[in-house]
């Protein structure tokens, strides 16, 4: 099993812990997201002079792109308190029942995951959200009863990593809507030197831009390879960070200039050299790589696509040319990209799979993909 703690966008309790020392703490220090900024911005100053709650506010994207930081800059913004849980946690309807009841006028309640919220819980926001209200049941069965409950106007900030799986009639019932993008190295240079300067380790410019350059537009994979070059900066090097100690700690933890670590590598490496480029099906990959296929499909899978080393085509995963090239190979005359595309309409983009949908990426494996050689 392979170690993806260097540039997996997921975060460990402990390190929720570290990020909470350098999360900004208004929007003005708010780096990226520059559109999300303007209108976030617009939506709870417009509220704050009808001296009003602000309407419920939906944010989607990848882990790790600052969602809760944008949560709680919204609750220091409004004044308000702030209210943070989770959809796993919420299991019944009661669950759901019990935080709403007791929320303050005002408070701002996140909900992180929001999309892996239990059915019975979700009906009842819907009532929540709209008319600041739950009915609790008591009794079971024909003398069951329903008690109609007043809840305090609140701001419900939802967040989730897979907006297609939100139900339309709970999409429908937030008023605000922003979907986080992944960062331009510039962007994530400045939060280097932020985080830097907030860790007591002067960062030198080129090793900032180093960083940048292979955390996969994500500040949280960002933040901790600073963390990493510190360290290996204090007992390996002379303690500053400079270029040649971020190199030296990042080839270390084997994030190459692209941001590819070593599973990323291992499954362009085996469809290259092993299967000639593709396609091959998702199960026979993640075997022949020694992972799971969920490992493969969630976790490396969706960066090697958006970076254009892989292509998931109705066939199979397929590498690109850009890859052939990254690996430092020459695709053979006869690599099937190009017959694979065609077959495709010759858009990977269209290809099934490629937006993302775990359903598609099935079928795909599915497909003749499986059982080409």
């Amino acid at each position: 099993m392979y170690e993806r703690d260097a540039v997996s966008p997921e975060a460990d309790v402990e390190e929720h812990q570290i990020e909470g020392a350098l999360r900004p703490k208004a929007l003005s220090e708010f780096v990226g997201q520059h559109r999300v900024r303007e209108q976030l911005s617009l939506v709870l100053h417009s509220a704050q002079r009808r001296n009003r709650a602000p309407d419920h506010i939906l944010m989607s994207g990848g882990p790790g792109l600052g969602k809760t930081t944008l949560a709680m800059i919204i609750a220091a913004e409004l004044g308000a308190p702030l209210r943070i849980t989770s959809g796993p946690a919420i299991e019944r309807s009661g669950d759901l029942a019990a935080v709403l009841s007791t929320l303050q006028e005002g408070e701002v309640l996140f909900l992180d995951e929001i999309h892996r919220m239990a059915r019975p819980a979700e009906e009842m926001l819907y009532v929540a959200m709209e008319d600041f209200r739950v009915d609790v049941i008591v009794g079971k069965g024909p003398g069951a009863t329903a008690i109609p409950l007043d809840i305090a106007p609140f701001t419900l900030v939802g967040a989730t990593t897979r907006a297609g799986m939100l139900p339309a009639p709970l999409r429908d019932r937030f008023g605000f809507t922003a979907h986080m993008d992944f960062y331009e190295p510039a962007e994530l240079e400045q939060i280097l030197h932020r985080s830097a300067g907030l860790l007591g380790a002067p960062l030198e410019a080129a090793a900032a831009a180093e960083i940048a350059g292979r955390s996969r537009g994500t500040p949280r994979i960002a933040n901790r390879l600073l963390r990493r070059v510190r360290d290996y900066a204090e007992v390996r090097g002379d303690g500053r960070l400079t270029l040649a100690n971020a190199r030296a700690a990042l080839e270390l933890y084997e994030v190459d200039p692209l941001g590819l670590d070593r599973l990323d590598r291992a499954i362009l490496d085996v469809l290259l050299n092993r299967f000639r480029g593709g396609p091959v099906g998702l199960s026979t990959l993640a075997v022949s790589v020694g992972e799971e296929a969920e490992t493969v499909e969630v976790v490396a899978e969706p960066f090697l696509v958006r970076s254009g080393f892989l292509a998931r085509t109705p066939r199979g995963r397929v590498a690109t040319p850009m890859a052939w090239t990254h690996m430092g190979l020459t695709p053979p005359p006869d690599a099937a990209f190009g017959a694979a595309m065609g077959a495709s309409g010759g858009n990977p983009g269209s290809s099934a799979g490629n937006n993302g949908g775990r359903g598609n990426g099935r079928q795909a494996d599915g497909e003749q993909g499986e059982n080409s050689p």
